[in-house]
């Protein structure tokens, strides 16, 4: 038996793959309708749900980009990084119906609005559409190279060439310094500019930080459903769920920590071009979003990831790792929704109009399922191509044994 045949997906994999292809569809299916119908909603939806699943994606590869740098029994995981990062090459595809929307999305894309914002003429040097697709295009094409090249080089090293070993090291360095740079302007571009009066020099902190919160609490799902098939169900023991658990435990803390220092510091100086993003938030009825994310997004999970026994055990850390997959997704909705009306158009393109009560509406379930379903294939489709196991990893012998595998 060959190792590619033993270490092969389970089985069932194909099944899950079909079942998401056909929920993809249903919510394109979906989506197309409110792009006819409600085009500023759909624009607006697409955004939110894109970015949770592009936070997914670039999470997991510089998850993947840390773990060739440190080892630890983590790396056991290391394939469902890997498979989630081959999946930025559909993002890059995803990203288009933003390119389409920007005129419904970001005032700087508007002239005329332009000439009569004394900001954003002075910021139009950064801001403006052709300046921001290029910087887009750096994002994927530097994303999309490290990915597959990682890819491309742990393949040879599944052949045997140890050779690899050092330069998937030097382009984890490398790569990491590059993930953060590039996801901070992406940050900046794709939801800061939503309000270009508005500005925070932690807000790229926080969009990293949620990115690798988001591939723990995805890698934790899909682990759990991996351990309980072969070969992972005997490889897989509770001391690797550990870890993920303190990982994730670790970015719950660090992002309530940067989000109450943006909170602390934007009260404490009172700017009259930084105090009108939280007023929103915590106005109109948004604060009840937001104290739901304080309670769900940060103290429950804390409190039970403190627990040594839900860490271990699987099928308890699989509903904090949803719980927070959730949260991540209506931060998202927090920290882009506000800066919108009820009938879908930017706020900043509409005279006198500078607060929105709460809503939502149907395509913020349905940009989800498309992305979500579509994302999920690709995903599992990725994940069917390489043995799940990295047998050549020089930390893996280490990483089960520690733990009690054979």
């Amino acid at each position: 038996m060959t190792i590619d045949t033993k270490y092969a997906s389970p089985a069932a994999v194909d099944a899950r793959r079909s079942r998401a292809l056909v929920a993809g569809g249903v919510g394109l299916a979906a989506c197309a309708i409110g792009f006819v119908v409600d085009r500023d909603h759909f624009f607006r939806s697409w955004l939110v749900a894109y970015l949770l699943f592009l936070g997914i994606a670039l999470g997991s590869m510089g998850l993947m980009m840390v773990q060739h740098l440190s080892g630890g029994a983590w790396g056991v995981f290391r394939r469902v990084f890997e498979a989630s990062s081959r999946t930025l090459p559909l993002m890059a595809l995803l990203f288009l119906p933003i390119v389409l929307g920007m005129t419904n999305l970001y005032p700087w894309a508007h002239p005329d609005h332009v000439q009569q914002d004394d900001v954003l003429r002075h910021k139009a040097a950064y801001l403006n559409t052709g300046f921001f697709l290029l910087r887009a295009l750096v994002y994927f094409s530097g994303w999309i190279l490290i990915a597959w090249t990682m890819t491309r080089w742990s393949r040879r090293q599944d052949e045997g060439d140890m050779s690899v070993n050092l330069r998937l090291q030097y382009l984890s360095g490398g790569g990491l310094v590059f993930y953060a740079l590039a996801a901070t302007f992406a940050s900046i571009d794709w939801i800061m500019s939503i309000n270009p009066h508005w500005y925070s020099t932690l807000f790229g902190f926080l969009f990293v930080g949620g990115q690798g919160l988001s591939a723990l609490a995805f890698t934790i799902v899909v682990s759990t459903y991996l351990v309980k098939h072969e070969p992972m169900a005997g490889v897989l023991k509770p001391h690797h769920f550990q870890d993920l658990g303190k990982l994730s435990l670790a970015f719950v803390m660090l992002w309530a920590y940067f989000n109450f220092s943006q909170f602390m510091l934007v009260y404490a100086a009172n700017l009259v071009e930084e105090v009108p993003y939280f007023l929103a938030r915590i106005n109109h009825g948004w604060q009840y979003v937001a104290l739901v994310l304080v309670v769900f997004h940060f103290a429950v999970p804390f409190s039970l990831l403190l627990s040594r026994d839900t860490k271990r055990t699987p099928h308890r850390l699989v509903w904090v790792a949803l719980a927070l997959l959730v949260m991540r997704y209506i931060d998202l909705y927090l920290q882009i929704s506000p800066e919108f009306a009820s009938t879908g158009e930017n706020l900043h393109l509409l005279d006198g109009e500078h607060a929105s009560g709460f809503f939502i509406h149907w395509l913020d379930l349905a940009a989800p399922l498309a992305i979500g379903g579509v994302w999920s294939w690709m995903f599992l489709t990725q994940l069917a191509q390489r043995p799940v196991m990295a047998l050549s990893d020089p930390y893996l012998r280490e990483a089960l044994e520690s733990s009690g595998g054979h």
